[in-house]
Formats: structure tokens, C-alpha cells, sequence
């Protein structure tokens, strides 16, 4: 734990884990880093701490000493509900309630078929990730959350911008014009509501305009980007396992199974820190001394492949218990959009598979490359095709 190591860890292949991520991860759970900006850190990299951690009260989003420490476009997103979480809570939970989703779900399969009997005219090779991977979620947020879907383009440029990673001012552009659409969206809502999430946060009581703003800013953000990202890995990994492509194909009672194995197998990202907090009060972990002020960094990507928690991590098994995985995060720190995301991932992947049962890639996955300049990460494309070979 004295050697200091410098993020980010170099990706060598687009479905794993960093390799100097897994060697230290192999030498222990907490270790002494350095951030891309040269912030000392400790990283944590073991499945048990990471859980331990998320929803540990020692721990903050915001650092009283002011610093970044990568936390600056999450707060900038949640503004005034950035230090109030179980605030953000209560006015978020309501909205991914069965009772408030189950009616999207016809939206979504509707959506889901219609991309896919445009990509059916399409002649292969053709990229997944423009023709479903980015297009379906955007359209289910606007229908969901009341965004007229004429401006989808918009606010999906806004979103890719502020999550970016190399152009700091541009990305400031990006949250600038992000919040000004939704400040117009949301004074609309106002004169005209209707059964929209906007329109119900803003029929809550004691809820102001900032902190809808601030809502509905965050969930086009955080409800976008991840989807995509996840769509286009997922559908990767089980075209490079053809035993699970065709295991989930004979059984469709396997996909939500499929959809969460998924998610713990589909982290890898170029940005491999993790997520910051700040140390509220000095404690101890695995013999590291945290001290007060401290940036903690919690790597979801090597819990998820803790062989401590999931044997044989790297392995795709879709029948692999995976109540364990911190995908979505855990506790009270879990995040409220997972039903809805693995609604989206579920049915675009049963009717993929469905449609194209002999979808394959249309390169070799050497070929493919992970989004360097956003957080998010994810597929800069993934060629496909399908038909006779």
C-alpha cells in the first residue's frame, strides 16, 4: 500500500479489466494512488470494502475542502440536492415504482421494434450502436419524462459534451446549455403539465423549480449516457460467448439473468478510478488509514470481478448468481434508476435476439475501441451482421 500508483490504468482490450487494475487488486484492497489531475488518493478494490463503503456515512460526494476530485459534474448536476440525499431520494423513488413503469413498457417494446425493422432494411455491416444503442434510450427518457422527442438531438449532444473528459470547457458548455433546456422545459411543464415525470415533480409539494431543474437535468443525464453504454458492451460480450448468445436465445426466461450478468462483466471503462468521495471523519480499512478529507475512490469495476465474490469474474455465465453485484451501486447509495434501465436492457436484448438470432461481428473485437473522452465510457462502434455467412 505505500506504492503510489498513477490513474488511469491503461485498457488493453475493450471487454476487461485494466491489467494493472487486476494486479493490484491481486496484491490487495486498498491502495495509494494518484488521480489523472495528480490528486492522491486511496483505491479500493475489493468487492466486500466497495460494499461497505458505498453506504457508509464516513464518506461524502462533497469534499469541505473544495476540491474536485472527479465529484464536480455530479454536484454540479444535483445542485442544491447534492448534500441532501435521502431529499433526492424521496422525490426520485416515486417515479420507478412497478406501478409508474409497467405502463412504459409497451412504449419501450414498441420503440425497440421499430429500431429494429429499420436495421432488418438495412444491408450489413451496420453499427448498433447509432441504430439502437443510442437512439432507443433517448426516446424512451423523452417519452418517460415528458421531453418533446422532436428534441432528442439536442440535449444527447448536451449530454455527450458535459460528460466529456478532455475539453473542460466544452464540457461546461455542454452543462450549461443542458440546464438551460431543461429551466425552459420545465417552465412549460408548468403552464401545460401532463402524466409525465416533470409534471409530477413539479405537482410535489414543497419542491421549487431549481431543484426540478436540477432533476430532470440529472436523469436525462444519468439515463442516457449509461444506457447506451451498456446496450452496446452487453450485446458484445454475448456475441463473443456463442454458448451464452445461444443459451438465452433457446431460453428467454434467461434474459433478465443475462441482463445482470451483464452488467457485472460490462464495466470495463477507459476512466478507471472509480467513484469519489471524501472521508467525513479519519477510519480505518484493511489496514489503511483513512484520514479526514481523504479522496476514497470505490471501484465498481474490480468489486464486480473480485474472484472473492464471484468466482472465475472474467467468465460470462448467465446463470451465475449475481445478487452481490454493485452495478447499480448499493444501499442507500443504490441507484433509483435501475429499474428502469434494466427494463430498457431487457426488452432490447429478448427482441434482438429474437430478430436476429444469427447476429454476429462484423470485425474482430481487436478491432474495437472503448470512448476515451467521456466518463461513461463504452463503444466508439460496434459493426455487425447477420444473414449467411
Amino acid at each position: 500500500m505505500n506504492t503510489v500508483a498513477q490513474l488511469p490504468f491503461t485498457q488493453t482490450h475493450v471487454l476487461d479489466v485494466a491489467p494493472a487494475l487486476r494486479l493490484l487488486q491481486s496484491r490487495g484492497k486498498v491502495h495509494r494512488v494518484r488521480t489523472p489531475e495528480g490528486v492522491p488518493a486511496w483505491l479500493v478494490t475489493g468487492h466486500a470494502e466497495v460494499q461497505q463503503l458505498l453506504d457508509d456515512d464516513r464518506l461524502s460526494r462533497s469534499d469541505p475542502g473544495g476540491r474536485d476530485g472527479g465529484t464536480a459534474l455530479l454536484n454540479k448536476l444535483l445542485g442544491p440536492l447534492a448534500d441532501d440525499h435521502p431529499r433526492l431520494r424521496s422525490l426520485l423513488e416515486p417515479q420507478f415504482t412497478p406501478e409508474r413503469l409497467e405502463p412504459l413498457r409497451a412504449v419501450v417494446e414498441k420503440l425497440t421494434e421499430q429500431h429494429l425493422d429499420e436495421l432488418a432494411t438495412r444491408t450489413p455491416p451496420v453499427d448498433l450502436r447509432p441504430t439502437l444503442a443510442m437512439s432507443l434510450p433517448i426516446l424512451v427518457l423523452c417519452e418517460w419524462l415528458g421531453v418533446p422527442a422532436e428534441d432528442k438531438g439536442r440535449f444527447s449532444v448536451w449530454t455527450q459534451d458535459a460528460a466529456g473528459v478532455q475539453d473542460p470547457e466544452r464540457s461546461q458548455r455542454g452543462l450549461a446549455e443542458l440546464f438551460g433546456y431543461c429551466r425552459q422545459l420545465v417552465a412549460a411543464k408548468r403552464q401545460d403539465p401532463g402524466d409525465d415525470v416533470i409534471s409530477r415533480l413539479i405537482a410535489t409539494a414543497g419542491i421549487g423549480d431549481t431543484e426540478v431543474v436540477a432533476l430532470t437535468a440529472l436523469l436525462l443525464f444519468g439515463g442516457y449516457e449509461t444506457t447506451v453504454a451498456r446496450i452496446g458492451t452487453g450485446v458484445l460480450l454475448l456475441l463473443t460467448n456463442p454458448d451464452q448468445w445461444a443459451a438465452v436465445r433457446a431460453d428467454p426466461a434467461l434474459v433478465p439473468a443475462t441482463v445482470d450478468e451483464l452488467l457485472r462483466r460490462s464495466m470495463p471503462n477507459p476512466h478507471n478510478g472509480g467513484m469519489p468521495r471524501f472521508a467525513v471523519t479519519g477510519f480505518e480499512i484493511d489496514g489503511a488509514a483513512i484520514r479526514a478529507g481523504d479522496l476514497v475512490l470505490l471501484n465498481i469495476i474490480a468489486a464486480n470481478h473480485d474472484e472473492t465474490a464471484f468466482p472465475d469474474p472474467d467468465r460470462l455465465d448467465i446463470t451465475r448468481p449475481t445478487a452481490g453485484s454493485l452495478a447499480f451501486g448499493y444501499g442507500r447509495h443504490s441507484c433509483v434508476g435501475a429499474p428502469l434501465a434494466r427494463m430498457v436492457l431487457r426488452v432490447a436484448l429478448s427482441r434482438l435476439i429474437t430478430r436476429f438470432p444469427d447476429l454476429r461481428l462484423a470485425v474482430g473485437v481487436d478491432e474495437l475501441k472503448l470512448r476515451h473522452e467521456t466518463l461513461v465510457g463504452g463503444l466508439v462502434e460496434l459493426p455487425v451482421t447477420w444473414g449467411p455467412r
